[in-house]
């Protein structure tokens, strides 16, 4: 039985082989014995060097286990025998090497798994290489793939992650003194791999990427402890985008902003609002966003009634150290009348993130961009108010001084003008309230009798009725106008939003998380979950089931609709629910769009993946009709030669002599060789296609596989020319499957070389992988077909099916493949075809490529000329000019 706790992981991560990660492990592991805490060494690779086996004395080992594969020993971690030791911590060295075939575990990494479910603590090490998500940008960089490679959810889900660094000087000093490598490999280490530039892009890729790990661990710690303020550990530059012409300055400034410091996060925000800044141009904004991912950054976009409260929300919530905005657009009229602007407002509830105001070409020439109304903001209506109270008695004061020379009509209409001003700027009631003020004052000071509120005449109350009518006509419509505005406002944007998360749901991967990410960034959610409900006892689900969690966005999923602020069925089996804050009902109507949106996308992900599960079926059910098509064809011929052969030898009717009985016999052999190896390839294909091949690549010799493969085929492999240089180093590959490969591509050149012109084999390496040439001077093939002789059952050029079911070169390429290799045509210059075999040069935990003993001779004593091969630096071979090469069209391996 296990402890009832899983074990603990610590990794030791370096940037490259020799920077000391296996030193500290074992280090950790002596103070760890001292202090009385039972540990073993589990698995450590000492590569020779002294210091490191000096450091392994003093703590228990267990011994290895001893695999045989294809003939050889191989020695791997014993994970029976670490278990049954049942240690506290095991020491367990190259978290990403590969066991061998025959282990429990493909990768070490799953050993290490299971040790911690055992409830054992474990201490790793690995390279920064060897990180499945930088697989590729390794590649770039160094030129090597890596083969082993470890997901990076292993090593982020350790507890602790503990840098091994060295400084790319200090580490290329080890090197040349020898405690890294050999003697005889340091030069073409330093001058390959272990280039000053390599190292310091590696080193800079471990640094980076802890720093991502450490930021997520503060993450959790900050929404755990329900921490809002920003904490300055890491500068997160966030810039608002309107969508106006200035927003790429922004952006641009921004970036300098965030690149002043090492990995410094860049985000664009646009907030739509619902009364507020809409209208942004969706072209200005989409470029702008590819502007602000072709620098780094990522673009978000949420709504939000309050700008300046939308936007410092956004930046709290990603922990924001700066926010960058445009100096207004806003003329100073407009200033003056409509008060501070969305910068002032910000900066004034900015807190501690830096406000930057940026000016810019379009500063003061006017918005550019409608800012509707909602019925009108509180601040205009304050306003509409203000000059009300200041235009009636100011009017008052004005006409009556001038009472004489102004007549009742020019007073109504001169009021009436007031009452129209106040309705633009303040909306219905201000204008309302200025018409009645405004009649009053008409009856009281200009309609006779005067100071009284009696009208003796009824042309003068008709007038006054009039005028009040209209004042409430005109100050209705802007008031309609104004809410028309804002329902338009709020349509533009919901469809806006809806429109870029429909288009992600199209467009991308994740589509779920995409929309989730949509929903809490647009809403301003804590956290966004969508959950299901689960399979009852039956298999079906029951309307009490419990929930689960489908996907998820933010901080802790929620567990069950009942426990978030916000909820939306969709139907009875989905359900999406925030936690942050209450929604109005305009916000529900638009969130039960994204529920739709989330349940197709979770639809569509899981059609998605239940198509990739199918294909491997549809393609190995295809596989099979072909290879039983091909099988009721071809098998017929070996089988009847060989059949009639045998029968013939059996006849009691007939007296063979020894002559003929020779040729039966050879006859019926050769028959059943072919049918043979037709059933071999058959086999060989099916295993491919099934992905039960079992590969095994360690460093290899490529002229002593060449010298293999061209004694299997016989005296025919004699006539083949063999061009490999001295300098060749080891190819990462299978031995076995290697030679399969060269057989099958060199026997295809044999059988459509001309008399007198062999076929060339000859080897090449640059840029970390090594290149063999199979040439022949056959009758070549048109460039339209080159593709289509990789298709299984094609004999291109073939005039009979005698030749074999069309496997070879089909099998020869996916069995290159599986080794990490290449396989394509080209054309030989003159004449023929080249079959390209190219392999990654052997390089193991950082290790250069090594020279292996090379060949240069030629088999037999036909026709063709070998051509020079010159040296191009340090274990890296030239290919020769004019080369010659060809290639096959079928083989039957």
């Amino acid at each position: 039985m296990g402890k009832a706790n899983p074990g603990k992981l610590r990794i030791y991560l370096g940037s490259a082989a020799g920077v000391g990660k296996t030193y500290a492990m074992l280090c950790e592991g002596h103070r760890r014995a001292e202090r009385g805490t039972d540990v073993v060494v589990g698995y450590v690779e000492p590569h020779g060097r002294k210091h490191t086996v000096e450091l392994i004395e003093g703590l228990e080992v267990i011994p290895r286990a001893r695999l045989p594969y294809r003939g050889t020993i191989f020695e791997e971690m014993d994970l029976d025998a670490v278990l049954a030791r049942r240690p506290q911590v095991a020491l367990v060295d190259e978290l990403a090497h590969t066991n061998v075939p025959g282990s429990r575990h493909e990768k070490r990494w799953q050993d290490v798994e299971e040790l911690l479910r055992a409830g054992i603590d474990v201490i790793s090490t690995v390279n920064i290489q060897h990180l499945e998500s930088l697989n590729d940008v390794v590649e770039k960089i160094t030129g090597v793939p890596q083969r082993e490679t470890v997901p990076d959810a292993v090593v982020r889900g350790a507890e602790q992650v503990e840098l091994v660094d060295m400084t790319p000087e200090a580490l290329r000093r080890r090197m040349a003194h020898g405690n890294i490598y050999a003697p005889e490999k340091i030069d073409a280490a330093l001058n390959n791999y272990f280039r000053a530039g390599n190292l310091t892009a590696l080193r800079e890729l471990a640094l980076l990427w802890l720093a991502d790990k450490v930021d997520e661990g503060l993450q959790r710690y900050r929404a755990d402890h329900h921490i809002r303020q920003t904490w300055e550990a890491r500068e997160r530059v966030v810039v608002a985008l309107t969508g106006g012409p200035e927003g790429e300055t922004l952006i641009r400034r921004a970036a300098r902003i965030a690149a002043r410091s090492t990995g410094g996060d860049l985000l664009a925000v646009h907030v739509t609002r619902s009364d507020g800044l809409t209208g942004a141009d969706p072209a200005a904004l989409a470029a702008q966003r590819r502007l602000v991912e072709s620098l780094g950054g990522s673009y978000h976009q949420v709504v939000g009634d309050d700008i300046p409260q939308a936007l410092l929300t956004f930046a709290r919530a990603e922990n924001a150290t700066q926010l960058v905005l445009g100096a207004s657009r806003r003329s100073w009229l407009s200033s003056l009348l409509t008060g501070p602007g969305f910068g002032q407002r910000t900066i004034r509830g900015s807190g501690d993130i830096d406000v930057h105001i940026v000016t810019h070409a379009h500063m003061g020439r006017g918005r550019g961009l409608p800012r509707p109304g909602g019925g009108l903001t509180l601040r205009r209506q304050l306003a509409g108010y203000l000059l009300a109270a200041v235009l009636a008695p100011l009017l008052t004061i004005v006409l009556t001084s001038d009472r004489g020379g102004i007549n009742l009509i020019s007073d109504v209409l001169i009021y009436l003008v007031a009452v129209i001003v106040v309705a633009l700027v303040g909306g219905f009631v201000p204008a309302v309230l200025l018409a009645i003020a405004s009649s009053l004052l008409l009856n009281f000071y200009y309609v006779p009798p005067i100071h009284k509120f009696t009208i003796a005449e009824v042309n003068n109350a008709l007038a006054l009725g009039v005028f009040v009518v209209v004042a409430l006509l005109v100050s209705s419509v802007v008031d309609i106008a104004a809410r028309r505005t804002r329902q338009a406002a709020r349509a533009e944007a919901e469809s806006a939003l809806l429109a870029t998360t429909a288009g992600g749901v199209l467009r991308g991967q994740r589509a779920v998380e995409a929309v989730l990410d949509r929903v809490r960034e647009a809403f301003g959610m804590d956290s966004v979950t969508l959950l299901e409900r689960g399979d009852g006892a039956d298999g079906q689900r029951a309307p009490g089931a419990a929930w689960a969690v489908v996907a998820h966005s933010g901080t802790a999923p929620v567990t069950a609709p009942d426990d978030a602020d916000v909820e939306v069925p969709v139907g009875q089996d989905l359900c999406l629910a925030l936690r942050g804050h209450t929604l109005t009902a305009a916000d529900h109507r638009v969130l039960e769009a994204f529920a739709a949106y989330a349940a197709v996308a979770l639809e569509q992900q899981r059609l998605t993946a239940e198509a990739e599960a199918a294909r491997p079926i549809a393609e190995a059910d295809r596989m099979r009709t072909a290879l039983l098509a091909a099988v009721s064809h071809d098998l017929r011929t070996p089988l009847a030669s060989a059949k009639a052969a045998v029968t013939s030898l059996r006849s009691p009717d007939v007296t063979w002599d020894a002559a003929d009985r020779e040729e039966l016999l050879a006859t019926a052999d050769e028959s059943l060789d072919k049918l043979t190896r037709l059933v071999d390839n058959l086999l060989e294909m099916s295993r491919l296609q099934a992905g039960a091949l079992s590969v095994f690549s360690r460093p290899t010799a490529l002229d002593e596989v060449v010298a293999a493969a061209l004694d299997d085929l016989g005296p025919a492999g004699r006539d083949v020319v063999v061009d490999i240089p001295d300098s060749l180093p080891e190819v990462q590959a299978d031995p076995g499957i290697l030679e399969r490969v060269i057989v099958n591509l060199t026997g295809n050149a044999l059988r459509y070389s001309p008399a007198g012109q062999p076929p060339l084999l000859s080897a090449s390496a640059l840029g970390g992988r090594v290149e063999l040439h199979v040439v022949d001077r056959g009758p070549g093939i048109p460039a339209d077909d080159l593709d289509r002789i990789f298709v299984p059952f094609q004999r291109l050029g073939d005039t009979d099916n005698t030749s074999g079911v069309g496997l070879g070169l089909a099998l020869s390429r996916g069995l290159t493949e599986v080794m990490g290799g290449t396989l394509e045509p080209d054309e030989t210059p003159g004449g023929g075809l080249t079959m390209i075999i190219s392999l990654p040069a052997a390089v193991g935990d950082g290790q250069p490529a090594t020279a292996a003993p090379g060949r240069r001779e030629r088999h037999g004593a036909a026709g063709g000329t070998a051509s020079p091969v010159t040296r191009d630096g340090p274990g890296v071979a030239a290919a020769p000019s004019g080369t010659q090469g060809g290639a096959a069209r079928e083989g039957t391996g």
